[in-house]
């Protein structure tokens, strides 16, 4: 009896375990990829409804959807861009204004991921 006990125990915090790595794992996530002084390169996976943070682009930049979807690119005071990004095709998004910042929302039900292929200097 006291096996089975434990072997219910440890089940139980495999469960919980696997639970809390699959949480973890439909986060949103950025993996840069290279970089250098002409350009900087990362993947990024966007989960539904996980806004990113606040930020801002002082370059170019081209969007790669490894996995399209909708994605909403989103200003301070709550204007909304929408885009809707094809798989496999490639999109261009203008450096941003100085002084401006964005988020990015997956407006979709699935993640979306992304090759970014940021552009270091303006020509």
């Amino acid at each position: 009896m006291k096996h089975a006990i434990r072997v219910a125990a440890f089940a139980a915090a495999a469960l919980s375990t696997s639970v809390l790595i699959s949480q973890v794992e439909q986060k949103t996530k950025r993996f840069p990829q290279f970089e250098n002084p002409d350009v900087k390169v990362w993947k990024t996976i966007v989960m539904p409804n996980q806004p990113l943070a606040m930020h801002h682009h002082d370059h170019p930049r081209v969007i790669i959807a490894l996995t399209g979807g909708n994605m909403n690119i989103v200003d301070p005071s709550g204007n909304i861009e929408p885009h809707v990004w094809e798989t496999g095709k490639a999109y261009w998004l203008p450096a941003m204004a100085p002084n401006t910042l964005h988020s990015d929302i997956n407006a979709g039900d699935k993640p979306m991921e992304v090759m970014v292929v940021e552009l270091e200097k303006e020509k």
